[in-house]
C-alpha cells in the first residue's frame, strides 16, 4: 500500500530469544492492588476493574536513557506485570483467557501525577497524565513456553539503589484471567495488545538523573534512567 506520507515505524517489544513482538494497543488496569488503592485515597473493596490506555509508541526499552517529560513537576513510577496477547477475541471466558497469552514481562506505567490530579479534579480525561511520550518503559518479553503463567512472584522497583516498591503479583485484586475476560467484554482484543496489570504500593516521584531498576522475579527485569537536566 502506498500512503500519502511516510508512516511512522511500527512499535514493537523485544522477545527474549525470538523475533520482536508488534504492539497494537496498550491497556492499563487502574488500582489493581489494594494497598496502592489505599495510598491513592480509594476503597479497594474489589470494585469492578477500570482501564485507561497509552499509545503503542509510548513503549521504550530496557537499558535506555529517557528524556524527562515536559509540563510536570511530579513524575511517578508504577512497576507492573505486563501481559502480551497472541490471540484476540471478544467476551473471552475466564477459563480460556490464558490461551490468548503470548508471554509476560515487566513494565513501568510512568505518570505525570500533577497533570493526572488536575484532570481528575476537573472531570477530564487522564491522557496528558498517562499517555505521553516514553510513558511505558518495558522489558523484553518472555514467552509462556519459557515462564509459564506466573501467579506468585515478587515485583519490586529500586530508584538509585533504594527500594521503593516491593510486593507480589498474587496481591492483584483482579488476576490475569479475570482481567482479560473483563477487558474483552469492553473491547475486541487483538494479537499484539499489551495489558499493564496494575502496581503495588510505594509509588513516588523521580527526577532527572534517577536510575530505575525493577523486576518481576523469574520473569523479566527492567532498567532505565532519566536524562539529567542540561
Amino acid at each position: 500500500m502506498v500512503f500519502a506520507i511516510t508512516p511512522s515505524p511500527h512499535a514493537s517489544v523485544p522477545v527474549q530469544g525470538g523475533k520482536p513482538f508488534p504492539v497494537r494497543r496498550i491497556y492499563c488496569v487502574g488500582r489493581n492492588y489494594a494497598a496502592h488503592a489505599r495510598e491513592m485515597g480509594h476503597d479497594p473493596d474489589r470494585e469492578p476493574p477500570f482501564f485507561f490506555m497509552k499509545p503503542a509508541d509510548a513503549v521504550t526499552y530496557d537499558g535506555g536513557a529517557i528524556p524527562y517529560p515536559p509540563a510536570t513537576n511530579d513524575l511517578h513510577h508504577e512497576i507492573e506485570l505486563v501481559v502480551a496477547l497472541a490471540k484476540g477475541g471478544a467476551d473471552i471466558p475466564e477459563a480460556r483467557a490464558l490461551d490468548h497469552v503470548f508471554g509476560y514481562t515487566v513494565g513501568l506505567d510512568m505518570t505525570r501525577r500533577d497533570l493526572q490530579a488536575e484532570a481528575k479534579s476537573k472531570g477530564r480525561p487522564w491522557d496528558t497524565g498517562k499517555g505521553f511520550d516514553h510513558s511505558a518503559p518495558i522489558g523484553a518479553l518472555h514467552t509462556v513456553a519459557d515462564v509459564g503463567h506466573p501467579t506468585d512472584a515478587r515485583i519490586h522497583l529500586e530508584v538509585n539503589g533504594e527500594m521503593r516498591q516491593d510486593g507480589n503479583i498474587n496481591q492483584m485484586i483482579w488476576n490475569v484471567p479475570e482481567t482479560i475476560a473483563y477487558l474483552s467484554g469492553l473491547f475486541h482484543l487483538r494479537p499484539g495488545d499489551l495489558i499493564y496489570t496494575g502496581t503495588p504500593e510505594g509509588v513516588a516521584a523521580v527526577v532527572p538523573g534517577d536510575r530505575l531498576e525493577g523486576a518481576v522475579e523469574g520473569i523479566a527485569t527492567l532498567s532505565i534512567s532519566y536524562e539529567a537536566s542540561s
